[in-house]
């Protein structure tokens, strides 16, 4: 009689571990899905000020449309992205022609003095500050789920409800590079 209430005993603390450890899988699962909203929040943001920069840029640097035309084709990638890693290089590609949009302002002193073009760019700052850290947010909270189902025993735990890998958000190599400006 002992050996079996010692055998129901075990079986239950059993059942309650799987029961823990698939809990704290689901909440850090949560966590990385909400981490990762508020990043597409603020790109969100950083995309909707697109067209408005584009506008104000396009009136002093007409013969800048190659650059216009590629922010406006990397805004319309990330638009129709459905996954994750789609959208992260959507907005590597956006970065890294933003940033030549900006330098390509530098050659326009008109632009850069326009109030509208100022208070775009302030935005655009200050978004872009935002995205960092949510990125920063983001990426601790995938190390710390991708951590939780690979260690012992969360991975076998994780195996048998088929938690798996989130991905880090990382820059293109594209993105890293310094854009490069020619008139």
């Amino acid at each position: 009689m002992s050996a079996l209430i010692v055998i129901i005993v075990i079986i239950v603390l059993l059942i309650l571990f799987v029961i823990s450890y698939h809990n704290k899988f689901v909440t850090l699962h949560e966590r990385v899905k909400n981490a990762w909203s508020q990043i597409d929040v603020q790109l969100q943001k950083r995309f909707d000020l697109v067209p408005n920069l584009v506008e104000t840029v396009k009136g002093y640097a007409t013969h800048e449309k190659e650059t216009l035309e590629k922010v406006i084709s990397a805004r319309s990638r990330y638009t129709t992205a459905s996954t994750i890693d789609e959208k992260m290089k959507a907005n590597g590609e956006l970065s890294s022609v933003l940033s030549r949009l900006m330098m390509v302002s530098e050659s326009y002193p008109e632009l850069k003095a326009n109030d509208n073009f100022l208070d775009l760019q302030r935005q655009l700052k200050d978004i872009e500050d935002k995205i960092g850290y949510a990125r920063q947010f983001y990426n601790d909270t995938v190390t710390r789920y991708n951590q939780s189902i690979k260690m012992i025993p969360g991975n076998i735990i994780a195996g048998i409800f088929n938690f798996s890998e989130e991905p880090l958000f990382k820059v293109e190599e594209t993105a890293k590079e310094a854009p490069k400006v020619h008139f």
